[in-house]
């Protein structure tokens, strides 16, 4: 059937005219937000049918192995059994930002063998055009750009070796890129590819790399192609080689945040964010860190939650950070990655303890989602000689539903995966993404702090390069339901980047916009502004992170004068856990100079670590001393001496 007028019909399943435009943005019956959904197909037949063919009366051909589905608000084909070539793309779900996502199945001309693929989520823009692949887009990219093109290529390498398609990577039309973002089209299945494999794809890229960096990559990349190349050194050298061309890049943050209980006939906000308001104004974390919570377990619960792990967090990312900015020596991602998973498990095991000593069962049971951005300021040598304290690395932290994302003038990207039941019967191939979203629930979570002990957590660590202008948008369920935050970003983001829109009237508007079209939860949302220009060089030094340093003795943790939000007040049960302080202590530092190595470094960031427990374990005392210390005496003997003595 071909088709004479390109058209989407209004996901809305009462809309009584749904038929428009493709180009409308919301329905012109309804004015429901309209959904423009582009598939890649796979499939013998795929490749056979010619644009303006119409396919199982609801599949429009765009271009070749391009179709746009007009009636995106109806559940796609499904297999009853799940073919064995659609498990990678199940079990790598949470590479989702790099890997396209299985919509469905379509059967052609009535044969099986004839099935069609369809897959979402693939890198084609809203116009239903192919972003452009890596190897066109390779001499027009910057230097740090072609790196970083390189370093996710790496980054993906093992997790698609594990399950047989790492040879989707060496194939130059399957990677395309999205701005900074590796994109790929499909997965390939063919055997077991090697890093020779790899560093042999990348010769003709590096032949033509950028002036500052073709030396180094074509050393990388030629000790990619020996015999006996080890993995982790390849990934040791193309980090430092991405850091330090990062480094020269001058970079300015600016970060607002606020909360909002959200319209009438809610009780109280749940929610919690860093910074808020002007809570962060004397604050030398900001704009270094940013964090939402969306708390779990009603009233003296949820809003407990978040506001322990906010203030909690920050104590712990404060004292890293400064530990950190003191190293002479790069620190590598795991190690980073690591510190900041077991900081989530500090907090989550104060939560899950407060639970279980106030006898809180089931829904009863306070806890929190959390996704937090953290700027990580390492001392960078640049190719230029010069000290570089303004890092571009950003590590992005995140358990529950509220979601991250980065937009620019020309798109916006979702960071971060939902820790929901639909998220888990994916990732364990039991069902399709868009077959999970029909379970009744589908979007109850399957991980929070607080909800279990620390070492069943797995939170999702990315680590990204900031080399482009652009908003890191943190927000709760309160903004994101509904694809809130795709429908409007050009309106409330893009703005702000144009320099017509404050960063703060930014947030202000979309919490009003959330009430609006949400209406249904608290809402918090923190915007990070990062600019970046690629015209000068300046060496920037920023200020360090002062953390009190105080003598080997007892120490007095002192309120810390968090302002309350003005829509509720804290029950008594729930004040206990929040009149504590969360300012930093650490131990007098040693004055002889070291060239710390990573084993090192290890050592005194686990210790700093311990110390920053000790502010979850004082809480803990106060609430049930006999039982604290009962716990205590089943802790190693090094660790007994920061449980303070029973009063």
């Amino acid at each position: 059937m071909i088709s004479t007028q390109r058209i989407v019909y209004c996901p809305n399943p009462i809309c009584i005219r749904p038929s428009n435009p493709v180009d409308n943005r919301v329905c012109a019956n309804c004015q429901t937000p309209l959904i423009r959904r582009y598939l890649w197909v796979i499939g013998s037949s795929a490749a056979t049918i010619t644009p303006g063919e119409k396919v199982a009366d609801r599949y429009e051909v765009i271009a070749p192995r391009i179709w746009l589905d007009t009636q995106p608000g109806k559940l796609p084909d499904i297999p009853s059994k799940i073919p064995k070539e659609i498990i990678p793309y199940l079990r790598l779900y949470q590479q989702r930002l790099h890997l396209p996502v299985v919509y469905g199945l379509v059967r052609y001309q009535t044969e099986a063998a004839n099935n069609i693929l369809l897959l979402e989520n693939v890198p084609i823009d809203e116009a239903g055009n192919l972003y452009p692949a890596l190897t066109k887009a390779w001499q027009q990219a910057t230097a740090v750009r072609q790196v970083y093109w390189l370093w996710q290529i790496l980054q993906l390498w093992q997790p698609l070796s594990e399950l047989g398609v790492a040879a989707s990577l060496l194939i130059p039309n399957n990677l395309r890129v999205q701005g900074w973002c590796v994109r790929l089209l499909q997965l390939q299945q063919s055997g077991q590819s090697t890093l020779k494999d790899l560093g042999e794809c990348w010769q003709s890229l590096v032949v033509n790399a950028k002036t500052p960096v073709a030396n180094d990559l074509q050393k990388i990349v030629q000790k990619m192609c020996s015999d006996e190349v080890e993995y982790q050194d390849i990934v040791t050298q193309l980090n430092t080689l991405l850091l330090t061309s990062a480094a020269e890049l001058p970079l300015s943050i600016k970060a607002a945040g606020a909360s909002d209980k959200g319209p009438e006939g809610l009780i109280q906000n749940e929610d919690n964010c860093y910074p808020h308001g002007n809570d962060a104004i004397a604050d030398l974390l900001s704009p270094q860190i940013a964090i939402v919570c969306d708390g779990i377990g009603g009233h003296e619960g949820g809003e407990v939650a978040s506001r322990l792990a906010v203030q909690s967090v920050k104590l712990q990312i404060r004292a890293l950070l400064q530990e950190v900015g003191e190293q002479a020596e790069i620190v590598p991602p795991d190690l980073l990655q690591q510190q900041l998973e077991a900081s989530l498990r500090v907090i989550n095991n104060v939560i899950c303890n407060c639970n279980d000593e106030q006898k809180r069962t089931g829904t009863q049971r306070m806890a929190t989602t959390m996704v937090m951005a953290v700027q990580v300021p390492q001392r960078i040598q640049t190719a230029a000689g010069w000290h570089s304290e303004n890092a571009h690395e950003l590590y992005l932290v995140n358990l529950g539903d509220s979601r991250a994302y980065w937009i620019t003038r020309d798109y916006c990207q979702l960071l971060t995966i939902d820790d929901d039941v639909a998220t888990r019967e994916v990732r364990q191939a039991r069902s399709l993404y868009r077959q999970a979203l029909q379970r009744p629930d589908a979007t109850a979570l399957t991980q929070a702090l607080g909800t279990k002990e620390g070492e069943l957590l797995h939170p999702l660590i990315q680590r990204l390069i900031v080399e482009e202008e652009g908003i890191l948008l943190l927000c709760s369920d309160g903004l994101s339901d509904n694809h809130l935050v795709e429908e409007s970003w050009r309106d409330y983001a893009a703005p702000v980047l144009t320099g017509e829109l404050t960063l703060e009237a930014a947030v202000d508007a979309w919490i009003q916009l959330a009430n609006q079209k949400n209406g249904h939860d608290n809402v918090s949302v923190v915007l990070t502004h990062c600019r970046v220009s690629p015209d000068y060089l300046v060496p920037v030094t920023q200020k360090k992170l002062q953390i009190e340093v105080v003598e080997e003795k007892e120490v007095e943790i002192v309120l810390e004068a968090a302002p309350q939000p003005e829509e509720s007040e804290f029950a008594a049960s729930s004040q206990v856990l929040l009149d504590l302080d969360i300012s930093a202590t650490t131990q007098t530092a040693d004055n002889t100079q070291l060239r710390r190595k990573p084993g090192v470094l290890l050592l005194r960031l686990l210790a700093l670590l311990l110390g920053s427990t000790t502010v979850g374990l004082l809480a803990w005392q106060q609430l049930q001393p006999q039982t604290f210390q009962q716990m205590c005496k089943q802790l190693p003997q090094g660790v007994q001496q920061i449980c303070p003595p029973l009063r």
